[in-house]
């Protein structure tokens, strides 16, 4: 959206197709956008042209490269703080894995970092963002679940609705953001939200 309210489009296609319906993006400091498409915006009879979902580079230059479509249904991504590595959720396995970035924006050596698997509460891996300290923030079943960097579970979050996505805000980045079912939470954090630009 520009600032006049005009709508822009930058990648509405891979080699012709349509996109299922971009979800989660994540800008890298080189200006490149790293998204996923998932089918959740698709009407019921809507027909697919991407037989996959998958984890999409658009350069600053315009160019849509296919980085990985190995997902059920990819959604939130989040960059280490020093961009090294990126994350990517999959709401459908219920799993983040994380991937090495290449000196040209490509993905390589993909493999799990976590499991968000809960015996009883439902929900799957949504938002995602990473802080300071290259802790991962996700949202996942009963609340926002909080990884080390090797990916060992901290603790979970629990919130009174089941949550979609997050972010770190304030004027110190140490506010968490929560979005949920029907309502918006806060909560005050002792770690600061990484300075990228996660959307």
């Amino acid at each position: 959206m520009e600032k006049d309210g005009k709508l822009t489009g930058l990648a509405e296609n891979f080699e012709g197709k349509r996109f299922n319906s971009p979800n989660d993006l994540a800008i890298k400091s080189d200006g490149s956008i790293y998204f996923t498409d998932p089918p959740y915006g698709l009407q019921k009879d809507d027909p697919r042209d991407l037989d996959f979902c998958g984890v999409f580079r658009l350069s600053p230059k315009g160019a849509v490269t296919l980085l990985d479509r190995n997902f059920g249904k990819p959604n939130g991504l989040a960059f280490s703080p020093d961009e090294k590595l990126l994350y990517v959720d999959d709401t459908e396995r219920r799993t983040i894995r994380v991937f090495d970035v290449q000196p040209d924006g490509t993905l390589a050596n993909g493999r799990i970092f976590a499991e968000l698997k809960d015996p009883v509460k439902t929900g799957g891996p949504d938002g995602m963002r990473v802080d300071v300290e290259g802790r991962v923030w996700c949202t996942g079943a009963g609340g926002v679940w909080v990884f080390d960097k090797s990916g060992k579970l901290l603790g979970v979050i629990a919130t009174p609705e089941e949550p979609a996505n997050l972010t770190f805000g304030g004027p110190d980045r140490k506010t968490l953001f929560i979005t949920a079912r029907t309502s918006l939470y806060r909560i005050a954090t002792k770690a600061a939200g990484s300075v990228h630009h996660n959307q």
